[in-house]
């Protein structure tokens, strides 16, 4: 029963994204066994509809997301089933995130997104392309090339504003 709750700490105060990402968790749940896929039909299309027709947010059921998704002003969202989300990360309103179409017609993987990584309003990461753990995406950047660890990336091409580098207290 927690997989279904696991994002609510990280939603407090917004109803919305609570909702979207329990309903989301239970799809994910119900995908995993064609028996459930059968009987509970009538919530999978109810789940499309809400989400993507009425809130705008499309997260297929099959992407696979991590604990702790946030959810600012869940307006106009995309993010593609190949695409894989890590754990306490952040999405705001209008951030498309999927693959791009080669040149030779076919498409590329999606991306990966570490851990903590909070992306601005806006924003859009296309391509088979890393964004490493604790990055921040500023708003309305587009990112087509990977993002290192600990880092700032913002602008259109994206580029590195800044890299945090990781203190070695000793005591």
């Amino acid at each position: 029963m927690s997989y279904l709750f696991q994002d609510r700490a990280a939603n407090r105060r917004n109803f919305k994204g609570q909702l979207v990402l329990f309903m989301f968790r239970l799809v994910s749940l119900i995908n995993r066994s064609m028996i459930a896929k059968v009987i509970c039909f009538p919530y999978l299309l109810l789940y499309r509809y809400l989400a993507e027709w009425v809130w705008g947010i499309e997260i297929p059921r099959k992407t696979v997301i991590g604990r702790g998704l946030s959810l600012y002003h869940g307006q106009a969202l995309v993010v593609n089933q190949g695409v894989i989300i890590g754990d306490n990360c952040t999405l705001r309103n209008s951030v498309t995130i999927g693959h791009k179409k080669l040149a030779d017609g076919s498409f590329s993987p999606c991306p990966r997104i570490g851990n903590n990584v909070d992306i601005g309003a806006n924003v859009v990461i296309i391509g088979d392309i890393v964004i490493g753990d604790n990055v921040i995406i500023g708003a309305g950047s587009v990112v087509t090339k990977s993002i290192p660890a600990n880092s700032t990336a913002v602008g259109n091409p994206a580029r590195i504003l800044d890299k945090k580098e990781e203190s070695s207290a000793t005591v």
